[in-house]
């Protein structure tokens, strides 16, 4: 069968790109031919853009004082981008590129079935989440979503009519979130809770994949250390594994800049993320994909609140395995912060949702 999915895949965020490359390669491994729909709007294009501007600094004079400020540190941030591009190159198996819903609808991408999700596609906080695009309006062969997520427990004002209208597309809806199932009937539809897709690729093929990954290999990741993962730079998660590190007898490392962190891993790329949450003894984040992949690999795993309030996709995730009590501020106790997680609990229910997620996934696609 010939599948497009279409999903913000390029945007430099591991969990973007290693969820994008998660359903593709299941669904490869299950016979399909599959292509990532390679939807590229002006909104999710301007990563590491040397000469991106404030519109309120765009005035002569201003807008040169503006750019010289910037481009040093665009400079030495672009060093960042490299491996992204490489992991897109090497695993993501893209459609020609399509910068707006127009050029998809005037001339879709040929498929039997187009599967919209996963992540926060329809997050009504960010242009994604009202783009037609990531509802499906074009084409007109089958349409499913796989693991779509809002987000958000409610959607944006003024964006209700929006969303109810475009998920006409749709002949079956799952989302990541049971917050999403409240939202979908709240608009008179109806649909399934699923696992994102990281969770549809086992420890083993994860495993496989960080076989040639050279930080995988190296003797640094083979020391006790906490992860951190700070996608906000907020000082609770700081305090958090500062404390975790002294409790644990354990070295810090930071995929963020840091100044208590003994190494820092800045410039890398979605599997030396993947390499780092499986070395770690505990993962400290605000981040949904690091939980996740924490769960994949049995490591403890401990989620700080954002401040932008984007929390409800990590609630729900640790929710779904009564692991609440690792939803935690820096006030939480010693012995709470030593406690490890019983995977004898947590592996029974994910196996369960896995299995039902590859079901709902086989009888939909069945059906077309």
């Amino acid at each position: 069968m010939k599948i497009k999915t279409i999903t913000c895949h390029d945007v430099y965020n591991s969990g973007a790109s290693l969820q994008a490359f998660a359903l593709q390669h299941y669904l490869e491994s299950r016979g399909h031919d599959v292509q990532i729909i390679d939807y590229k709007p002006n909104y999710l294009s301007n990563h590491f853009n040397l000469w991106a501007i404030n519109p309120k600094y765009n005035k002569p004079l201003l807008r040169e004082a503006y750019w010289m400020a910037k481009l040093p540190y665009r400079i030495k941030a672009r060093a960042r981008k490299k491996p992204f591009d490489q992991f897109t190159h090497r695993y993501l198996h893209l459609t020609r590129r399509y910068s707006s819903v127009e050029e998809l609808q005037q001339d879709p991408p040929e498929a039997d079935v187009y599967i919209a999700g996963s992540d926060q596609i329809w997050n009504t906080t960010l242009n994604n989440g009202t783009d037609a695009a990531f509802y499906l309006d074009f084409g007109s062969a089958r349409k499913i979503s796989y693991a779509a997520s809002f987000a958000t427990p409610a959607l944006r004002e003024g964006t209700g009519h929006f969303v109810k209208q475009k998920l006409k597309n749709f002949d079956a809806i799952s989302v990541r979130e049971k917050s999403g199932i409240g939202l979908l009937n709240n608009l008179g539809y109806e649909g399934n809770q699923v696992v994102d897709p990281v969770f549809l690729l086992s420890k083993e093929d994860w495993d496989a994949l960080l076989s040639d990954n050279y930080l995988a290999s190296q003797s640094e990741l083979k020391e006790p250390y906490i992860l951190v993962y700070n996608t906000e730079y907020n000082s609770p998660i700081n305090e958090v594994a500062i404390r975790l590190a002294k409790l644990r007898n354990c070295k810090i490392y930071s995929m963020s800049h840091s100044s208590y962190a003994q190494k820092i891993f800045v410039n890398n790329g979605p599997l030396d993320f993947v390499a780092l949450v499986k070395g770690a003894q505990c993962v400290v984040s605000n981040s949904f994909h690091a939980t996740a992949f924490a769960m994949i690999f049995g490591r403890d795993t401990f989620v700080v609140n954002r401040k932008d309030g984007l929390n409800q996709r990590m609630k729900d995730l640790l929710e779904d395995y009564n692991l609440c009590n690792r939803l935690i501020s820096p006030t939480a106790s010693d012995a709470q912060l030593i406690e490890h997680i019983d995977y004898s609990k947590v592996q029974p229910l994910l196996y369960r949702n896995i299995a039902f997620s590859q079901t709902w996934l086989k009888i939909h696609l069945q059906n077309s």
